[in-house]
């Protein structure tokens, strides 16, 4: 009979293998989960320190954007300064009661007598006599553009009688009426520029339009709050001599895609523009009619929001843009609900010139001299997340608006 074999040694032991096999599995694991920790602290280590370069590229970019900005400055200062070495005002005549009763008696005498009025005025461009003559002669033509700053259509449109009457629009407006205190051109803003330079016009008693051609333009005073001679004549040196910035802008700067004021984007706001109406200079179109038809004239700035949240502007009739720009942001109004004007203010602190428009100030630089232009809204990160703002020139609550304007 077989007899049972009795394990002789350790090795033999069912027992005593299965406890090695796991004694060494737990070493296994051991060794795992110390190389997981290292892993892990590895990654964790990887990821504060792309976390620091990020910052540290962060803060490098908003250095370079700041200076920048810097230049950018110096640069509109430079070029408003050799504008106003460049540009020389002509002078304005004494224009008293006998002036003003001589031409009313020359309205009287038919063209001839018109083409005296404009001529003595001398807001024609070059004082040509002859084209004069020959823009008197079409009469109330609403297609006869003046060699002036004067928008004969849109005079005609607010003024019937003076279309029945066949009379040369522009000698009506230099004769009867300024005297009714009426806007010769969308441009003209007789409110504002009257309130600016109020003591020149007593003094020599000519119209808005007369002394804006013949010395304000010259002076660097702007005509319309949403026409800033100095920022247009910053975007190119030729602009810093020859005719006023306001006339070259209506005549051919709109075309090359000029900017008359940091609040107006012509490309964005011609996005919007209905085709048909392609060939109206942007502000101009925005001026007198866009506004009501809730165009935005910045990404930043929303003309229908602004009305919606400011009762008296929109039952006074005004324009959104102008009145944020002539006494809104002072006011501490927001200009949309992406941006906050008491917010900026605050951040800004001493930094933020008291003469400065908060809105401007922040399109200018000051975005890369806040932490948050908007509440919960961190620069820093939303650059870092978005570095290509840096190539397109974009702050970023512009780059957040056109975003979400391009979502609705």
């Amino acid at each position: 009979m077989a007899k049972t074999r009795v394990p002789t040694a350790a090795h033999d032991d069912p027992l005593t293998g299965l406890a090695a096999k796991a004694s060494a599995v737990a070493r296994r694991a051991k060794d795992l989960r110390a190389d997981l920790r290292a892993a892990r602290e590895m990654a964790q280590q990887a990821h504060v320190r792309e976390a620091l370069t990020r910052s540290e590229l962060t803060l490098a970019l908003t250095e370079a954007l700041t200076a920048r900005a810097a230049a950018e400055a110096v640069t509109r200062a430079q070029a408003a300064q050799r504008y106003l070495e460049t540009a020389k005002p002509r002078g304005l005549r004494p224009y008293g009661r006998l002036d003003r009763a001589i031409d009313r008696l020359l309205l009287r005498l038919g063209r001839w007598g018109q083409t005296q009025v404009i001529a003595r005025a001398g807001v024609w461009r070059n004082d040509n006599s002859l084209s004069i003559a020959a823009y008197v002669r079409r009469g109330a033509d609403a297609s006869a553009q003046p060699a002036t700053l004067f928008d004969q259509a849109w005079y005609l449109e607010a003024h019937p009688d003076v279309a029945a009457s066949g009379q040369s629009p522009l000698a009506h407006y230099l004769v009867r009426g300024a005297v009714s205190r009426d806007r010769p051109h969308p441009l003209i803003h007789q409110n504002y520029y009257e309130s600016r330079n109020r003591s020149r016009l007593n003094a020599s008693g000519v119209t808005p339009l007369e002394h804006f051609l013949r010395e304000g333009a010259a002076l660097g005073r702007n005509p319309h709050p949403a026409f800033d001679i100095a920022h247009y004549v910053s975007q190119g040196p030729q602009l810093a001599a020859g005719e006023d910035p306001a006339t070259h802008y209506v005549r051919t700067g709109w075309r090359d895609g000029l900017s008359p004021h940091p609040l107006f984007d012509p490309a964005w706001y011609r996005l919007q523009m209905p085709r048909h109406e392609a060939d109206v200079p942007p502000l101009i179109h925005y001026l007198t009619r866009g506004w009501r038809q809730g165009l935005r004239p910045h990404p930043l700035f929303d003309p229908t929001w602004y009305l919606e949240q400011n009762d008296d502007v929109r039952e006074g009739g005004f324009e959104p843009l102008s009145h944020f720009i002539m006494t809104g942001a002072a006011e501490g109004r927001n200009p949309s609900p992406w941006f906050d004007v008491r917010h900026y203010v605050a951040a800004r602190g001493a930094a933020l010139d008291p003469m400065a428009n908060p809105l401007v100030d922040y399109l200018q630089g000051g975005a890369w001299a806040v932490g948050e232009a908007k509440p919960g809204f961190p620069s820093a990160a939303y650059l870092a997340a978005s570095p290509e703002l840096a190539r397109k020139g974009m702050t970023p609550l512009e780059h957040w608006a056109r975003k979400a304007a391009s979502k609705t």
